[in-house]
């Protein structure tokens, strides 16, 4: 475990934030004008054009204004009659003659009666308070983590509107409103996420990664971290009380994801992925929610970058496989989770690589005719089986954050899942008929499952059965989660100097080596309540028209086996 030490060097919270702060319009002309005279394959220069874009308009506006002035002024001038001359003629003055009688004016007349009639406004009746406001939850009791207020994190909102896609991201909204999460969350599920954020935060090295000896995922693990942290409402500049900790603390491992890309002429990597590069899906999804949520340009360059490689990525059939291989037909579900999570988070912060519309729609595609058999989404779309049912929540959820969680193979995986316990030792999961394989990691697929079970339950309409279902599993995980995730004697001081318990998710089964992935898949479980709304909730997710919008290392034996990424 790293500590932090006399040595290390220290964060200038305050020139952090000054990064992120909203520049005025002089200094950005300024900063745009050097920028210009920079080298071309400068960032200083990249960001000079991308504001000379944006002063486009305001630039026409002004030139129009000043233009229609002087045409004004030059038809005044030409329309204007000649100048009269007067002539002027002395006379003699002569002597006035007396008036014979002075009249008086008259007075003149009472002012018309312009008082207004009275004017009667029907006014809606809003109906009594109840109606009004929702009913308040019952007090909670104590913990020993406080839950932010509600207004505690900065929700960006997109500049554009979506169609066919989740927008209702609203990252940490938690505290009075959500009480650690309206959708059936509490002080307790609160508290088990600020210990492992905490815990995090003891655990990063120097350069910003998370690096477990035994997994070697660096990688991998700092994504996911990151992911976690952004889901809390954590990063440099928000409004968080947690902001001198949390913030270099996601401003570090954002940068260490920035600097693992290499271009070169084989096209875009990223230094550390493992050799099937889940890595580099799961680094894009969190720098894209990194750009998302704190509008960094140099964050969208490097997402926009990765977007790119994924989109360009896809196979002729819809899916993605191993490597990126576009070549490839074999369609993995498991690997095309990641791919479809980072572009759906790029499509919400407002990134829009070329063909990605097209991309998602063949996505879907492939998950419905291709992926999908005998109730649940299959391995890869080469098998004739389904021998591995616990990829149904990877293509379930996929279909709902894209908008299409009505549709009959959403209702018949969930289904499929009904009877699933998230009791994380794989023996609920039916293999073939049979126990669950020895490959298999439940701690991965209860992360999908969690997300689809909340998504149905929670969602505006949700079946009685649906309802029922999320009720169920999320009484029985917040249980499990209580005593999985394991209390460290050390205490993390914050930079106050005030102590704040800290623990990690411990997984008893073969995937033990895995302590980041699994504890951030356990508190991104824990924050799904508020991490995003049910997709039914908003009207951007809507499914498809067909018209056009504007607005981890696999255990690799073949198709034998779950990748779920060797982190």
């Amino acid at each position: 475990m790293a500590e932090l030490n006399e040595n290390d060097p220290i964060i200038d919270v305050e020139s952090l934030n000054e990064r992120f702060e909203e520049k005025g319009y002089f200094r950005r002309l300024i900063d745009m004008f050097k920028g210009l005279g920079m080298p071309k394959n400068t960032p200083e220069y990249k960001l000079a054009r991308l504001e000379l874009q944006r002063q486009q308009a305001p630039l026409i506006a002004i030139v129009s204004v000043v233009l229609l002035v002087v045409v004004l002024i030059v038809v005044t001038q030409m329309t204007k009659p000649p100048a009269q001359q007067i002539f002027v003629t002395q006379v003699e003055e002569e002597k006035p003659e007396e008036p014979d009688e002075v009249k008086e004016e008259p007075p003149p007349p009472d002012p018309p009666d312009i008082t207004p009639p009275d004017i009667t406004v029907d006014v809606p009746n809003p109906g009594p308070p109840s109606e009004m406001a929702p009913t308040p939850s019952p007090p909670s009791p104590q913990v020993s983590v406080s839950p932010a207020p509600v207004d505690s994190v900065h929700n960006v909102v997109s500049p554009v509107k979506l169609r066919a896609m989740v927008t209702s991201r609203t990252p940490g909204a938690r505290g009075e409103k959500t009480n650690g999460g309206a959708g059936y969350g509490d002080p307790t599920t609160e508290a088990c996420v600020m210990k492992v954020l905490w815990w995090l935060k003891a655990t990063q090295s120097p350069n910003g990664s998370w690096t477990n000896r035994r997994d070697g995922g660096t990688l991998a693990n700092t994504a996911l971290a990151v992911l976690t942290y952004l889901a809390h409402g954590e990063y440099p500049g928000a409004e968080s009380p947690y902001q001198k900790d949390f913030g270099p603390v996601v401003k570090k491992a954002v940068d260490f994801l920035i600097s693992s890309i290499q271009e070169n002429s084989g096209g875009v990597r990223m230094k550390g992925s493992d050799g099937n590069e889940y890595a580099f899906l799961i680094s894009t999804y969190a720098l894209c929610e990194a750009y998302g949520m704190t509008k960094n340009p140099d964050v969208k360059d490097a997402a926009l970058l990765c977007l790119e490689r994924i989109v360009k990525s896809q196979s002729s059939t819809g899916g993605w496989d191993y490597k990126m291989n576009k070549a490839s037909t074999r369609d993995d579900v498991s690997y095309a989770g990641w791919a479809i999570q980072a572009l759906k988070a790029g499509k919400m912060a407002g990134l829009h690589p070329d063909g990605l519309d097209e991309c998602i729609k063949k996505a879907i595609r492939c998950l419905q005719s291709r992926n999908f058999d005998k109730g649940t989404f299959k391995y890869t779309a080469m098998q004739h089986n389904v021998n591995h049912p616990g990829l149904a929540g990877v293509g379930c959820l996929a279909m709902q954050l894209l908008g299409y969680g009505s549709k009959s193979e959403v209702a018949r995986s969930l289904d499929y899942m009904r009877s699933w316990k998230p009791s994380f030792d794989g023996s609920d999961l039916p293999h073939n008929g049979s126990a669950h394989a020895s490959n298999v990691s439940p701690q991965y697929y209860c992360y999908y499952a969690t997300q689809c079970k909340y998504q149905a339950g929670m969602k505006e309409g949700a079946t009685k059965t649906d309802q029922q279902t999320w009720y169920d599993w999320n009484k029985e995980m917040k249980v499990l989660f209580k005593s999985k995730i394991i209390d460290l004697d050390a205490k993390v001081k914050d930079w106050s100097g005030q102590e704040h318990k800290q623990g990690y998710y411990k997984n008893e089964d073969k995937y033990t080596s895995r302590p980041y992935m699994d504890s951030c898949l356990a508190a991104l479980q824990l924050m799904v309540y508020y991490r995003y709304l049910p997709t039914t909730q908003t009207a951007a997710a809507k499914e498809d028209t067909g018209e056009e919008d504007t607005s981890a290392q696999a255990v690799n034996s073949g198709d034998v086996g779950v990748d779920v990424g060797d982190f």
